[in-house]
C-alpha cells in the first residue's frame, strides 16, 4: 500500500541517525507499515541500513539481531539453532505467509507491533529470550520479552528506544519442545498457540495468541497437571476477536498445554 502521508525517508547508518524527527517512524520489514494506512507518519527511518548481523552463536548462548528476517532465522544452521530449529520454523508457519513476507518480516518488527497472536513472540517467550533494548539517552536495557510485551499492541518501549536485538541462553537451544496452534479457518490468524520446554528444573508451558499478553507458567517436577490447571485457572486476560471466543480460546488453551506438558514429560 502506498503511504500518502509519507514525505520523507532516511537510511540510518549509525546510532545518531535513529533520532526521529516529528512525524517519523522506524522501518524494518515494513510488512505491516505498508499493509494499511499510516495517517500519523510523515516520514520513515530504515533500521535495515544499520547492517546488523542476523544472529551471533556466543558462549552464552545465541543473539539474534531484531532485523533478522524470518527467511534468515529459518536460515540459522541446526548446530547453532539447535533444538529450537523445529520450533522456529512452525513458529513461522503460523504466520501463514507468503516467502516473500518471509523474506522482508523481521523478528524485531513482530515483537513491537505486539499483536497476540505475533508468531516470533511465541517464538522468543518460549525461549525465555531476553530483549536488548537501546534507549533515548544513548544507553540500553535488557528485559525479558515476556515482559516486554504487556497487550494487545502495547508494549513496554518508550519514545525513542529501538530495539536492538535478542538474547537466548545456550540451554535454551538444548531444550525439548512441544508445539500446538489452532484457528477458526485452516488458513486463519492464529487463535491459540502453546509451547512447552522442559528445562533441568521442570516444565516452562507458553502462551500467546490466545491472551493478549504472554503467559508463561513455570511447572516443577512434581505435581505438573495439577499446578497447570490451577495457573491456568488464573489466567485473566483471554483475547477476544474475529478470530475466536475468550472461552473458547481458553478452553483450546488448556487442551493444547495438558498435550504439551505431557509431550515433552514422556
Amino acid at each position: 500500500m502506498d503511504l500518502s502521508t509519507v514525505t520523507s525517508y532516511r537510511r540510518a547508518a549509525r546510532r545518531d541517525d535513529l533520532v526521529l524527527s516529528e512525524g517519523e517512524t522506524y522501518l524494518s520489514g515494513g510488512t505491516w507499515l505498508f499493509s494499511e494506512p499510516q495517517p500519523g507518519a510523515s516520514g520513515l527511518v530504515d533500521l535495515t541500513s544499520l547492517g546488523w548481523t542476523p544472529w551471533e552463536r556466543t558462549e552464552e548462548g545465541l543473539t539474534l539481531a531484531a532485523t533478522c528476517t524470518v527467511e534468515e532465522l529459518l536460515a540459522v544452521p541446526d548446530v547453532a539453532l539447535g533444538s529450537a530449529h523445529e520450533l522456529a520454523r512452525q513458529c513461522a508457519d503460523a504466520f501463514l505467509m507468503s516467502f516473500k513476507i518471509q523474506h522482508l518480516a523481521t523478528l524485531g518488527g513482530n515483537v513491537c507491533l505486539a499483536l497476540p497472536a505475533g508468531a516470533m513472540i511465541s517464538f522468543l517467550v518460549a525461549l525465555d529470550a531476553t530483549a536488548v533494548i537501546w534507549t533515548a539517552d544513548g544507553g540500553e536495557r535488557r528485559e525479558p520479552v515476556r515482559y516486554l510485551v504487556t497487550g494487545a499492541r502495547t508494549t513496554t518501549l518508550a519514545a525513542g528506544e529501538v530495539l536492538r536485538s535478542f538474547e537466548v541462553s545456550a540451554s535454551a537451544l538444548l531444550d525439548r519442545y512441544a508445539f500446538r496452534r489452532c484457528s477458526l479457518s485452516p488458513l486463519g490468524r492464529s487463535s491459540a498457540v502453546v509451547v512447552a520446554r522442559r528445562t533441568s528444573a521442570g516444565v516452562l508451558v507458553t502462551l500467546t495468541a490466545a491472551t493478549r499478553r504472554p503467559i508463561v507458567v513455570a511447572l516443577g517436577q512434581q505435581g505438573q497437571e495439577g499446578s497447570l490447571a490451577r495457573a491456568l485457572d488464573e489466567v485473566d486476560c483471554w483475547y477476544a476477536d474475529a478470530h475466536g471466543s475468550p472461552d473458547w480460546r481458553a478452553a483450546m488453551a488448556r487442551r493444547f498445554a495438558a498435550q504439551c506438558l505431557t509431550e515433552v514429560s514422556s
